[in-house]
């Protein structure tokens, strides 16, 4: 009895997925001069990642693809903001460089790793022993206060590039947004570094790992 393969290009999530993408695509088209039609794009886009994870569990389709496709869609929407923001602001380019570097670098190394993982038995460098790790890991609200803030952090400097939006005692709300904020973004960033470092390590365990069972091999094959 033969059973059809399931596509899971075409699951949910995927989709939701891709319509983020394409959402992607205009919102940096506009960027630099339209910022109503860019917001809406970007501020939909974020929507949706909410919704994809919500929907892959739902509906039982959770795949590496879709969890690969929502990091790099995240990583490119950030980091296309981020460019606009170098533009915007130049004298702070090193600072939004730097931020990229971290973003994209760190995330990379922990998708990559949990890839390994699921095909290893090695032994990995456990996060969860550290609270503030354990919270930031397993709590999905504490994950969504600090990805929401850090968001909110790049979009507020890039509205007040144009407008200053609502005046709130005479000081402009958008600069309220970015100053109240910054901290969080900042603190976001200092835990990619942490993550980033953690599974670089939990990498170089596979490497020593598989070295060591690499030997075994060649010194199985020597003549006794």
């Amino acid at each position: 009895m033969s059973t059809e393969k399931e596509n899971i290009f075409v699951f949910v999530p995927n989709l939701i997925g891709y319509a983020r993408i394409v959402l992607a695509i205009v919102s940096f088209y506009y960027m630099p001069t339209n910022y109503v039609v860019a917001g809406w794009c970007y501020i939909v886009s974020v929507v949706l990642d909410a919704l994809d994870g919500h929907a892959a569990r739902h509906f039982n389709q959770s795949t590496k693809f879709g969890a690969m496709l929502d990091q790099l869609t995240d990583r490119c929407g950030t980091m296309g903001l981020l460019v606009t923001l170098s533009y915007f602001y130049p004298k702070y380019m090193f600072w939004f460089q730097l931020s990229m570097a971290i973003d994209v670098a760190c995330h990379w190394f922990y998708l990559h790793t949990t890839v390994l993982q699921g095909k290893t038995s090695h032994k990995f460098i456990d996060m969860s022993g550290n609270p503030i790790m354990r919270v930031y890991y397993t709590n999905r609200t504490v994950l969504g206060f600090m990805c929401l803030f850090n968001e909110l952090f790049y979009a507020a400097l890039y509205l007040l590039h144009f407008t200053p939006g609502p005046m709130i005692f005479g000081i402009s709300s958008f600069k309220l947004l970015a100053m109240f904020s910054a901290p969080v973004a900042i603190v976001k960033t200092g835990i990619s570094v942490i993550h980033g470092y953690v599974a670089s390590m939990n990498i170089g365990v596979i490497d020593v790992a598989e070295r060591e069972a690499q030997r075994e091999r060649e010194a199985a094959k020597k003549p006794q």
